[in-house]
């Protein structure tokens, strides 16, 4: 498939899914607007040596590709507003459910997603409870539908919409909470887990407070170690990406396991076990949606060389954001995350060459130049998305960034050491 033909069909799929997002829209125009591709792939097909041709072609593979996002989001919206639970909102229940992603300890609370059968409710409770994945729990507490609040820069979250695209459509805060039975999730993700307990565990009897907090964070993404102020600090500097396992996290992470399997296995097995490794390196530090960027985007490095054809990142960032917003729709508007990572990343490939080459005259001191020009490429492709979503940025960012990142790598190595 050319780029351009992908380009259009991704940007065809995701104008879908926003369209659907954001309003309803009758399943009558989902098929009109189907019925209108297929009439212009057969004059299309009918006028294939005109020179409007390839005009014809692209519309057609957008307005399908339109439709298709329009018909994945309808289906995505089946999973809400069917609840039995709904009619017991502002009431105190009581849910039986499985703790299904690992807990997220806060300062003062611990927050749990607890999967019953029909739904997936947000859980806070007291960080003195201790929780761990698979343990099936008893929780009592007010019903809640999350809604929005105002930040402290003033901008209005939907946090409704957030939970939305983590599935969530209920909260129960200050839950008593108690543990029925442990071992009831998946056993590769439970042991995983436990290795990640392990690691963590290690690092803090070697690694003294506050510097094990960003240990953890530059090497599985564990924030809550960090400590409010110093997290500020890093999100007003503009390194918070650091510690919330970026896709330059992520991908030293992966080159480190290629560039280990090289020395062990042949192509095809390197390929196979790259796989399984950085699937399980994925699970290990949480599927957050930069993440799973990256994680998609390696993989077809991998697969790439396995068949033997070129590599191109672009197309590899499309299908990524492809295959995500097709599994979890409410991640194209809702997930900042999600937002960030795809952005940074396509300012990467479309900016990025162009500012190298104007730059090639600066000296490069441990790669300075290279981190100078992915800092630029990505903070000028984020800033209008960060002051829409956020309302703040760093002004330092560009020269924090060039002296910092050149130290990530080591800095993961040593703690992994």
């Amino acid at each position: 498939m050319q780029t351009s033909t992908l380009t259009t069909f991704v940007i065809g799929f995701f104008i879908g899914v926003a369209w659907r997002t954001v309003q309803f829209v009758p399943f009558e125009t989902s098929l009109l607007v189907l019925l209108l591709a297929g009439g212009l792939g057969l004059v299309w097909r009918r006028s294939s040596s005109t020179a409007s041709a390839p005009y014809l072609f692209l519309i057609g593979v957008l307005l399908l590709a339109i439709s298709l996002g329009l018909l994945r989001t309808e289906i995505a919206t089946w999973q809400f507003g069917q609840s039995d639970l709904q009619q017991f909102v502002g009431k105190e229940v009581t849910i039986i459910g499985t703790v299904v992603r690992e807990p997220d300890y806060r300062e003062q609370t611990v927050q749990v997603y607890v999967e019953t059968e029909e739904d997936l409710v947000l859980v806070t409770s007291d960080r003195l409870q201790s929780f761990s994945y698979g343990d099936l729990v008893e929780v009592t507490g007010k019903l809640e539908r999350p809604g929005t609040f105002v930040t402290e820069l003033g901008r209005t979250f939907d946090y409704a919409a957030y939970l939305q695209a983590k599935g969530v459509e209920y909260r129960i805060s200050f839950a008593e909470v108690s543990i029925i039975k442990s071992g009831q999730g998946n056993f590769i993700i439970e042991n995983l887990l436990k290795a990640k307990q392990i690691l963590i565990q290690g690092m803090q009897q070697v690694i003294p407070e506050p510097a094990v907090g960003l240990a953890g964070g530059l090497l599985l993404g564990v924030k809550s170690g960090l400590g409010s102020d110093i997290e500020e600090d890093f999100r007003r500097t503009g390194i918070i990406h650091i510690v919330v396992l970026s896709g330059y996290n992520v991908m030293l992470v992966v080159g480190f396991i290629l560039f280990f399997f090289s020395f062990v296995f042949p192509l095809r097995l390197r390929a196979v076990a790259g796989l399984i490794a950085i699937t399980a390196f994925a699970l290990i530090v949480g599927l957050s949606a930069t993440v799973v960027r990256a994680s998609v985007m390696a993989a077809l490095v991998l697969l790439a060389g396995v068949l033997g054809r070129r590599y191109d990142v672009l197309r590899a960032l499309l299908l990524a954001g492809f295959v995500m917003v097709c599994l979890n729709p409410y991640l194209l508007l809702f997930d900042i995350g999600f937002q960030l990572s795809f952005i940074a990343t396509l300012g990467l490939i479309l900016v990025a060459p162009n500012l190298e080459e104007r730059l090639r005259i600066m000296p490069s001191p441990l790669g300075a130049r290279e981190f100078l020009v992915a800092t630029l490429a990505t903070q000028l492709f984020v800033l209008p998305l960060l002051l829409y979503q956020i309302g703040e940025f760093s002004v330092v960012a560009v020269i924090v960034n060039v002296l910092v990142l050149p130290m990530v790598a080591v800095s993961m190595l040593l703690t992994f050491l």
